[in-house]
């Protein structure tokens, strides 16, 4: 498949189209207006709505998280599991209701829910004040796509939709406003090749195309001089990077070239998946001090009849294997995963075999799912005899079986001083802090080591974008706490 790069004059244009934005937008509302993005699903969404903060901001705007304040709300969507569009249909329900009072408010609807045919149809029937429904390979053309929201045909205002479908496109240099200064996701590919028979990411991403190496390291560089500690290299199969490539980099060369670049940051990556994870990635990882010693390896059942009809491409052991390769090669590796409980056809004593591989591997987290039907998949037309209610006990038994695991993980680290980033606040009050440390007077902060464990502890929030030597104390079966050391001597 030939790669279409979106061209330097390409862009140009777009950035045309923003500059008579910024007029017509601050005629329409009387002043500087606010926008609302809202981005749902995974990392790569994330740093596609960074990309349309940028454009709009391009455009005037200053931004907003509150949809009573917003003047321009787009909704950048995901399209994984049945869940997340009904949520995304209820905040849409609630920002028309915010236009009815306002009738000069714009509203979007983007992601991969938008690049579904039957998605757009049904904003199109059911959602009349949505203004522009844009899929995942026209992001680059918002400036347009405003532009022409912003041009009413007469007295008639105009609607906008656009889902091409094709094979996808890259396109570099967008601006980007980063919500995070601390961690960065850089995307090293789009799209995928495995059509899993659950999953609905080839049909709305499009098929597998790789950046060039020399515009990922310059991103790299660049997110390095700014002063980001940690950046995760991102893709929907990262391990597939650079097989549509003519003379370039491998995934294992990639993430080496960027571990090894001057500056005190770690590298991650995700998703990783086993069928193209080689024991040469995991010797980079270990040869390579900046590279994390965390493998985000998705196996979604422990079962080899499920795995097939999946489409998944590996077995049991296979995965097995590699996890062992890592635990011998990786000192103190460690994994998380995915699970999907409740595949169509899957049996009690099958999803024992995946009760089985947790404990045999021994996951840090996992990311678990009742499986949910996407439209156009395989697996939406298999027969499903189990009952939602059955999957929802096997769902509980699932989290208990984790939840023992991930004590016995996390107890390991009790007494360890360990090397955090630290991130930000803690999300709760305390967040798992005991009571003396909590009542220090400090602010309750919070981070991540290089294995990927949260950590909650006490400090001056001036500690934020640092790394900091943290004393574990107490552990949960899913986050540490500890005290403050000192700081890092690297």
């Amino acid at each position: 498949m030939e790669i279409k790069h979106i061209s330097k004059d390409q862009l140009a244009v777009q950035q045309v189209f923003a500059q008579e934005d910024r007029v017509l937008l601050r005629e329409r509302f009387g002043r500087t207006p606010r926008a609302l993005v809202k981005s749902f699903g995974c990392a790569q969404n994330v740093n596609d709505g960074e990309k349309l903060m940028g454009m709009l901001k391009e455009m005037g705007c200053t931004f907003t998280d509150s949809v009573e304040e917003a003047d321009i709300a787009l909704y950048n969507t995901c399209a994984i599991r049945e869940n997340a569009e009904q949520k995304v249909f209820g905040i849409i329900g609630q920002a028309t209701h915010q236009k009815a009072g306002r009738k000069e408010m714009l509203i979007g609807l983007c992601g991969c829910m938008a690049q579904q045919e039957h998605i757009a149809e049904k904003i199109k029937k059911s959602f009349p004040g949505v203004d522009m429904v844009f899929g995942t390979h026209v992001v680059h053309t918002l400036p347009e796509i405003i532009h022409e929201v912003l041009m009413p045909e007469g007295k008639k205002r105009r609607r906008v939709f656009d889902i091409p479908e094709c094979d996808g496109v890259i396109a570099e240099g967008l601006p980007t406003v980063r919500e995070d200064s601390v961690r960065a996701g850089l995307p090293i590919m789009y799209g995928c090749n495995n059509f899993c028979t659950y999953c609905v990411v080839p049909l709305v991403r499009g098929r597998e195309r790789s950046r060039r190496s020399a515009d990922i390291l310059a991103e790299a560089k660049d997110l390095i001089a700014k002063g980001y500690k940690e950046i995760t290299l991102l893709g929907t199969n990262v391990n597939s990077y650079g097989k549509d490539l003519e003379d370039d980099l491998s995934f294992p060369q990639l993430l080496e070239a960027v571990g090894n670049l001057p500056g005190d940051f770690w590298v991650r990556f995700m998703t990783s998946h086993p069928r193209d994870c080689t024991k040469e990635l995991i010797d980079v990882i270990a040869r390579t001090p900046k590279v994390c010693n965390h493998i985000h390896l998705p196996v979604q059942s422990g079962s080899d009849r499920i795995l097939k009809e999946m489409n998944r491409h590996y077995t049991r052991e296979q995965y097995l294997s590699i996890i062992d390769y890592a635990k011998k090669t990786i000192p103190d590796v460690t994994f998380t995963s995915d699970i999907i409980v409740g595949f169509p056809g899957e049996t009690y004593e099958e999803f024992g075999e995946t009760l089985s591989l947790i404990q045999e591997v021994g996951y840090s987290s996992l990311f678990t799912f009742i499986f949910s039907p996407r439209v156009g998949t395989r697996a939406a037309e298999m027969d499903d005899p189990v009952p939602a209610a059955e999957k929802s006990r096997w769902f509980n038994e699932l989290l208990e079986t984790q939840k023992a695991c991930g004590m016995t993980f996390y107890e390991r680290e009790e007494g360890k001083t360990l090397k955090v980033l630290c991130e930000g606040y803690g999300k709760t009050k305390n967040g798992i802090l005991s009571e003396d440390q909590a009542s220090e007077g400090k602010s309750v902060l919070m981070g991540r080591t290089e294995r990927g464990m949260v950590v909650d502890f006490a400090g001056d929030p001036s500690l934020i974008g640092q790394f900091v030597d943290v004393t574990i104390t107490r552990a949960a079966n899913w986050a540490l706490a500890g005290k403050l050391a000192k700081p890092s001597a690297e």
